[in-house]
Formats: C-alpha cells, structure tokens, sequence
C-alpha cells in the first residue's frame, strides 16, 4: 500500500532513531535494510507507531507516496552510489533522495547533477547530533533544490531540535552546501575536542588533578560561559567507573584517536580555498600522531620529560586563566569556521546565510554552544561581515581573554606539557592582528631563486630583481 509519506534506508542506530523521530511527529514511513536483523529489531522498536520496514527494495518502494521522499543514511562513498544505482530503475520522476550521511560535498554536487539530469531530486543534508539528536532532535544542513526542499521542509522542521520553539534547520544552498557546511562543522567539532583534550593534560600533568576533580572543573565551566555539548560530556566521561569498580574508563581507553576523514577534508578545504584554519588542522594532525604510539613510545624512551611535580604554583589562578584560554581558543575555531564558510560562499556561489547556520547550530549538534548566540546575533547585525575577529562584540570579550591566553602557553610550554591547538589559537590570533607580516622576505627569496616576482607598497606593478647584482 502507498501510505507512507517518507522513508529511510539503513536502519542501523542512526537510520532507526530518525525514522522513529519521524513517526512520532505523525508522519508515516517505511525503513529498509538488506539485513533482516536491523529490519526485525524495528518492527519490535515501532510498537504502535505508522512504520513499516521492509528488507526487500521493492515492497519497500511500492510502500511510499508519491512523489517519493528517501533518506538515505549509509556510510559515504561507494556505497551511496550503489544504493542510489538500485533506487534509479524503480523511481519516477520528480522523486527525491536524501543523503543523510557525511559525504564529501564535492560527490554530492556530482550526483545532484547527474540525478537532476534523469530528473529526479537530490539533497545532500548534514545532520548532527548522534544517536540521541537522531532520536530526540537534530541540527539538520538540507541542501539542493530548493522547490524540492519545500516537500522535505514540513517533516524537516518537526523533528529538529528546537532552540527558542525555533527548529534548527534551515535550507542551506545548492547543490553540494548542505554537506559542505557539516563538513566544515565536522572540522570545528575536531578542532574543540582537541582544545578540550589539551586542557585535561594541562590539569593532569600541569596539576596532578585526579578525574573526580577535572569532572568538577569540567563541571563549572561548562555551567558559565563556556556552557556546551562537548564539555557536558567531558563532565560525564570523567566520572564514570566501570561497573562494579571503582576504575576510571578514561583511563583504561588507548590514547589513539579514529576518525572518518571529515576533519582532514575541512583542513584540505581551507589550503584549497586558502583561508587560513590552523587549529583544524593541527586537531587533525594530533589525531594522526596519536596513531603512532609505538613512536611516541620509542621517543619518550630517548627524550624523557614526565612532570615529576605540580609545575603550576596558584591553581586557583592557572584554573581560571586555563578557562579563559579554552574560551578564546574555541572563539577563534568558531571564527576561522565561519571564515571558511564565508569564502566558501563567494567561491561556490552557495550564498550561505551565516547568521542561519549560526541558529541551527545552536541546539541538537554536536558543536552547539552558548557562544554560538554570540555569533548568530553577530551575522544578523551584520550579514556582510566576513571575519568574526572584526565584529565590536566579539572584540570586548577577546581583549580580556588575551593575557591568560598567553600566560597558559608560556606556562605549559615552560613545563614542556604539549599544548599544540591552543599555541595554534594564539598564534594565528598574533598573525592576524599583524599588519606587517615578515612575509616580504619569503617573496624577496622567491623572487631571488625562481624569478617568481614581487608587488611594490604604494607603486603599480610586478617587479623583478637580479639579486646577485648587489
């Protein structure tokens, strides 16, 4: 029977969780997984909800409304492809896919148009929050064809989070946007974790604090300004023992961090675009490190410097100036994001809507803040502005925050404790209020060894010198 206004195929947890999310909003859907367990285990989750699932394609198409509403939530790359190869032949025109995945946006601008051409509908949509924002409410990035988008948007907006009675989606552009737009939120999201990893060793190399302790730091902070998902969960991480025990998990997990490679697309991203995002890519680059642990072993054993003492004398002060250094570091994260985005914008002509993308940050993600009001008042004032750096609000709070900044690196790096996202921060921080660079001299050694030229201050034109002459 064709009664079902939307469905979703992959019902793993992500898949599963959206699909109950829509279905308690009222709308009927179908799922559809090739495996009958993921199949099985939703007819026993649906209870009395209008759900259907299916494990054969066919049944599962025939179950749907027309025009046809598809999710597709399975894991990016060649897998998208060959589940959109097998919808092709039993759509109809008119009919739209949605990949819900984390997709690189540039594959989601080929299949839009290929899609487009055979005349079907595709969006590529962010979606973040997990499994919990899956099942209680999402920060959903929609991007493709915006008349389309209005067939999506009713059920789009219903089962969001919601921030103020505010859904936090929005349509976010054409083609690729939607997925370009997670992407670079994916690579905020590595940046901060790696911020917040950096001030756990702080505390417990720096001070010797032990995990209850860091748990109600963690705590505090995130009850202030600092106010965020990520630091919730810290909170949480630091006070869980494992059943039965009184063992930290934490400290049984191996310091090696995975990742799905949307980091390193965002860092690949802004050297293409050239617009500077360090703190991306060192995150990224730490993960890498944290790889080779048979290297970092084999160095440590060569190269000892395990902080023997507490090195910091005022903890009540190194605390304090190590909350404002992770607020001014996760306010330049946030800038050189919205920065990539804003140049993103101009380049691809998505014409992103940065105060939009602010709002729908601000609850179901995983990057949602309390700063994040901050910048979405900041980008409805000013709509044009492309740095945050430049806005009169964000300055006030900066300027306090710039002496503990200084005062946690000098310290840490005093105490040869490893702090490399939140140097990062203050150095691009440093580099950007520059108005001189020292980039001059790489020109003039540029122009020496390869003739590539140089521009003059105050005087039209390229030049070029025989620098052996002198």
């Amino acid at each position: 029977m064709q009664n079902s206004q939307f469905g979703i195929i992959g019902l793993g947890t992500m898949g599963r969780n959206l699909l109950l999310n829509i279905a308690d909003h009222n709308f009927s859907c179908a799922g559809y997984d090739k495996n009958a367990d993921q199949v099985n285990l939703l007819n026993q989750e649906k209870e009395n909800r209008p759900v259907q699932a299916f494990n054969s394609l066919e049944q599962f198409i025939s179950a749907l409304q027309q025009p046809r509403s598809i999710v597709l939530l399975v894991p990016a790359g060649k897998i998208v492809d060959d589940v959109i190869a097998e919808l092709e032949p039993l759509l109809s025109r008119g009919d739209i896919i949605v990949d819900a995945g984390n997709s690189y946006f540039k594959d989601t601008e080929l299949r839009a148009k290929k899609l487009s051409e055979k005349g079907f509908h595709f969006f590529g949509t962010g979606v973040s929050g997990g499994e919990e924002g899956a099942r209680k409410g999402p920060s959903m990035m929609p991007g493709g064809d915006k008349k389309a988008y209005e067939i999506l948007k009713e059920v789009f907006e219903a089962i969001a989070a919601k921030v103020d009675d505010e859904p936090c989606v929005t349509y976010i552009g054409p083609g690729g946007a939607g997925h370009y737009v997670k992407m670079v939120h994916n690579g905020i999201e590595y940046a901060l974790m790696q911020l917040i990893a950096e001030t756990y060793e702080a505390m417990k190399k720096g001070l010797h604090l032990n995990n209850a302790e860091i748990a109600t730091v963690y705590k505090k902070w995130n009850e202030g300004r600092l106010q965020s998902f990520l630091l919730e969960i810290t909170a949480d991480i630091f006070q869980y023992k494992n059943p039965g025990t009184d063992d930290f998990l934490v400290d049984q997990i191996k310091d090696q961090a995975r990742s799905k490679g949307t980091g390193k697309w965002t860092s690949e991203e802004s050297m293409e675009l050239e617009v500077p995002a360090p703190i991306i890519d060192m995150a990224v680059s730490m993960r890498n490190l944290s790889k080779y642990k048979w290297l970092r072993e084999g160095v440590a054993a060569r190269y000892p410097g395990e902080v023997k003492s507490p090195v910091i004398n005022d903890k009540t002060v190194f605390l304090a100036s190590l909350e404002s250094a992770l607020y001014f570091a996760t306010i330049i994260t946030y800038a050189q994001g919205m920065h990539l985005l804003y140049k993103a914008s101009k380049d691809y002509g998505y014409d992103l809507n940065a105060a939009g993308i602010a709002k729908i940050w601000r609850g179901g993600c995983i990057i949602r803040s309390a700063f994040l009001e901050n910048i979405y008042t900041t980008f409805k004032k000013n709509a044009s502005l492309e740095h945050l750096l430049l806005d009169d609000q964000v300055q006030s709070i900066i300027q306090k925050l710039i002496e503990p900044m200084r005062d946690v690196v000098c310290d840490l790096t005093r105490a040869g404790i490893a702090a490399p996202a939140l140097g990062s921060a203050l150095n691009y921080f440093d580099s950007l209020r520059t108005k001189n660079m020292p980039s001059s001299l790489i020109q003039a050694q540029r122009d020496y060894f390869g003739a590539h030229t140089y521009e003059l201050e105050g005087k039209e034109g390229v030049f070029h010198t025989k620098w052996t002459g002198a």
